[in-house]
């Protein structure tokens, strides 16, 4: 294939937040049998708005192959079928569930993932550093610590509006105290995690990595839940990190990891049935000290009850790297300027999805990408499976 008699191949680079993947791409266009057409977009367009659903079929409309990061852009069949040039839809990791793979399989769009980093850690994950960094982040104040020593003139580990504190109800029973239920929202105390409770919702591969360091690292006492977990299922878990049984202990019920757990964290693979898992009621039968934290998927959370428990300082707080909309909106309510942790509202702590997103795994996946367009090229742009030999193919 002469790249003087052929027109060029477009690849269309979408959603590249931190601007990385175009060095990897451009890496191939001097040694490749045609020209290669680079564009980059990095702002999502979303297609539940319908003017940004035409506008990305418009934008996609003349690109053969695209680069896709994670979810961050969805694929439906609306979409595809709309894009009659596209033949290579890369994504990365194994699966991606915002492309409609079946309407790909009709199409005869190729979609190709990444395989793991080759000096990965097995059992140590970006997202479980994530889901620490944002509980001690909060339980610890480090954000407030910070701002207020370089930015305001408040004396050394006081709180000035301490006096402000002291309306926030009773001890709700638990046998915490006025002082210690009113002071969770005091910014020049901090909490400690040995002997409280970790309760997991969902022990799977992330949920596990979250308990072992909760166990080990912290002196936590773990709680773990499931639809389908049992004892027996916790136990094998716990050996298989060299703990013994009775490690994780099992809930009879998710009422009950809500009511006992003094840190809650979301792992949950969201589907349609997971979706909301976390709602009024559930969030309802938390302690007041306790915190939630999700490093998962924005919508196992019901976004408007989580607000609605924080606005009331119902709970100590909430750390959230994930959400129902990404990017986050500027007029979600997450956003508010000077409001989170103010006049008895609970503490917040946000992150811009960052569990996944650690420089080694994004250059990772960005080279793979680079060598699936240069294998698939080679041969000619063909879309036998047995072309591809750098990433997995999904479809």
């Amino acid at each position: 294939m002469s790249s003087s008699s052929s027109p060029p191949i477009k690849l269309a680079i979408l959603d590249d937040y931190a601007g990385i993947a175009l060095a990897h791409f451009q890496r191939l266009t001097s040694r490749l049998p045609v020209r290669l057409e680079l564009h980059t977009f990095p702002e999502t367009l979303d297609i539940h708005n319908p003017d940004e659903h035409d506008a990305l079929v418009q934008r996609l409309q003349p690109y053969n192959i695209i680069s896709s990061m994670r979810e961050r852009t969805r694929f439906p069949r609306s979409v595809l079928e709309k894009l009659p040039n596209l033949h290579l839809l890369l994504t990365t990791g194994g699966r991606n569930a915002a492309i409609d793979t079946e309407a790909c399989k009709d199409l005869g769009i190729r979609v190709v993932g990444t395989g793991p980093k080759p000096n990965a850690v097995p059992g140590y994950d970006s997202t479980n550093e994530q889901t620490w960094a944002l509980i001690l982040g909060l339980l610890r104040n480090v954000v407030e610590g910070d701002t207020r020593l370089k930015t305001t003139s408040d004396k050394w580990q006081t709180d000035d509006s301490q006096h402000k504190h002291n309306d926030h109800g009773p001890d709700h029973g638990l046998g915490l105290g006025q002082g210690l239920d009113n002071d969770r929202f005091n910014p020049a105390l901090v909490s400690t995690l040995a002997g409280k409770t970790l309760g997991i919702l969902g022990l799977g591969r992330l949920g596990t990595q979250a308990a072992v360091t909760g166990a080990l690292g912290f002196g936590m006492r773990v709680l773990a839940w499931s639809s389908s977990l049992t004892q027996a299922k916790a136990d094998s878990l716990a050996a298989s990190r060299g703990l013994p049984a009775g490690s994780f202990e099992v809930a009879s019920s998710k009422d009950e990891l809500f009511r006992r757990a003094d840190v809650l964290s979301v792992h949950y693979v969201l589907s349609e049935r997971s979706r909301g898992i976390v709602g009024e009621r559930e969030l309802s039968l938390m302690k007041p000290t306790a915190i939630l934290v999700n490093t998962s998927r924005g919508p196992l959370v019901t976004e408007s009850d989580l607000v609605d428990v924080l606005e009331k300082g119902a709970i100590r707080g909430a750390a959230l790297d994930c959400f129902d909309t990404e990017p986050l909106p500027k007029d979600s309510p997450w956003r508010k300027d000077n409001y989170w942790g103010k006049e008895g509202r609970s503490r917040l702590l946000l992150s811009p999805h960052l569990g996944y997103a650690d420089l080694e795994t994004m250059h990772h996946w960005y080279d793979v990408q680079a060598s699936v367009v240069d294998e698939w090229l080679a041969r000619g742009g063909q879309n036998e499976v047995a072309a591809i030999k750098s990433g997995p193919v999904i479809v």
